[in-house]
């Protein structure tokens, strides 16, 4: 099994969750599946832990990606009750002792040492002191100006911002651009990370032409993809288009 490859050009094709179209999301496996291919960048999705660890997963639970054999509100408990969960292959069989919840530091890694860009999720609502804690852990792996940060919490993104003037902060939606979203962009210098069936080549122009840089989420279908190309879209967030 292989990507499924287009003509991007230009436009910085972004891996999501990993490479989730081949190897088990958000999984280390597929962090190195994507970072051995020709991505510009790889997505991933972070919450934090009751003891306050920052883990890998994007659900807030583990029933999903365990295929129901654990129920784990990984917010709500300590890192070690999911530290040595062995999650299923895509296939389902847990042979594979390597397919594991990681930590953000695992993550941070892995593309450091590809020279990948990170695209963050923050899950959820973080308070102001563990978005603080959060950037000085990348801080700390001396990644943190290649790090692109994106939220559906739209405080999570001003707070952010207000600590890395320098980084990109995309707002991700999946409602449709209106004036006043375009507004509150510009008023506190975000992009948008929209899913892409809302983006035309009018509203890209349009937040182009308001400085706005636009990813899209989650495009894998080729014909879609090549459209948003010809629109002129900056990136596009995929499970398996390359």
């Amino acid at each position: 099994m292989d990507t499924v490859k287009i003509h991007s050009n230009t436009v910085r094709m972004v891996a999501h969750r990993g490479l989730s179209g081949i190897e088990r999301e958000n999984t280390c496996p597929a962090f190195v599946a994507a970072c051995n291919r020709s991505y510009y960048g790889v997505e991933t999705d972070v919450h934090i832990t009751k003891d306050g660890k920052f883990v890998i997963i994007h659900d807030e639970t583990t029933e999903r990606v365990t295929l129901k054999a654990y129920h784990i509100n990984v917010e709500e408990s300590d890192y070690s009750d999911v530290e040595n969960i062995i999650l299923p292959d895509l296939d389902g069989t847990t042979d594979r002792k390597d397919i594991r919840i990681p930590l953000l530091k695992e993550y941070i890694m892995v593309c450091k040492k590809y020279g990948k860009t990170c695209v963050l999720e923050i899950k959820n609502h973080f308070e102001e002191k563990d978005i603080e804690k959060l950037v000085d852990q990348i801080k700390e792996s001396e990644y943190i100006d290649h790090v692109i940060f994106i939220s559906f919490d739209f405080e999570n993104c001003v707070n952010v911002r207000k600590l890395l003037p320098q980084n990109d902060v995309q707002f991700l939606t999946s409602e449709e651009i209106t004036d006043e979203l375009i507004q509150q962009l510009c008023e506190n210098k975000l992009d948008l990370d929209i899913y892409y069936k809302r983006l035309n080549a009018e509203n890209i122009g349009i937040l182009h032409e308001k400085g706005i840089k636009v990813n899209c989420w989650t495009c894998d279908d080729k014909d879609a993809a090549e459209k948003l190309i010809s629109y002129g879209v900056d990136f596009i967030t995929t499970n398996i288009l390359e």
